[in-house]
């Protein structure tokens, strides 16, 4: 599997981008590395894996957004009291820990909790963005020292 999506090239780093940035439980680091070391162009990887994973952000937000109601009333039970207080605290912190939805386990609730507050789309994706580019900028930047390192 491994060599098959080393042979996609890029196309393979946008998906297991994007499905990382889901509820999907992989990674798409290690593929932008091998990529690297192979010798890919640097700048369409991190270009496609940013991208992918930025899109994976938007659907969990959209999953939020329009699944709100069965998130929050049937499967979460959230009271109304403590959806008020959420939103309030959210709204005030929380749209700044936008920036870190790059983190495993705490970026995808980031994200779809960005979607059920209903923070504007435009804020989010920017931050959301930021956020992931500069990660994906980070694993290039090492990976291409530790290479020159190595040579």
């Amino acid at each position: 599997m491994e060599e098959f999506l080393l042979n996609q090239g890029t196309l393979a780093l946008f998906v297991l981008g994007f499905l990382a940035a889901t509820l999907v439980p992989v990674g798409s680091e290690w593929l932008l590395v091998a990529l690297l070391i192979r010798g890919h162009d640097p700048f369409p990887a991190v270009v496609a894996a940013t991208a992918g994973n930025t899109l994976g952000a938007c659907t969990t937000y959209c999953i939020g957004l329009w699944g709100a109601p069965l998130l929050i009333g049937k499967l979460l039970r959230i009271s109304p009291a403590q959806q008020k207080k959420a939103e309030s605290l959210y709204s005030r912190y929380g749209a700044w820990s936008l920036l870190l939805s790059w983190l495993p386990v705490v970026g995808d609730p980031l994200c779809l909790a960005g979607g059920i507050l209903r923070i504007r789309f435009a804020r989010f994706l920017l931050l959301v963005l930021s956020g992931k580019l500069a990660r994906y900028a980070l694993v290039c930047f090492v990976t291409l020292k530790a290479a020159c390192i190595a040579n």
